[in-house]
């Protein structure tokens, strides 16, 4: 039986693809066997009446061994 454990993490990109992916990868710098990623909200930061960047409250899983 496998044992999954699953950490919250904020990260910020110019698209929210981008943000998906820092939080992947900051999350892969501390945990390893990262599976799975569920975004739990998403916002804009919004500079004179334009988006420049995307945040994303995304919950990463691991195995852990």
């Amino acid at each position: 039986m496998a044992l999954a454990k699953v950490i919250e993490i904020l990260a910020e990109g110019k698209t929210i693809e981008g943000a998906l992916e820092a939080a992947v990868k900051e999350a892969s710098e501390t945990v390893r066997n990262v599976k799975h990623v569920y975004v739990e909200s998403v916002q804009a930061i919004v500079e004179d009446s334009k988006i420049v960047k995307y945040r994303v409250n995304a919950k990463i899983t691991f195995v852990v061994e």
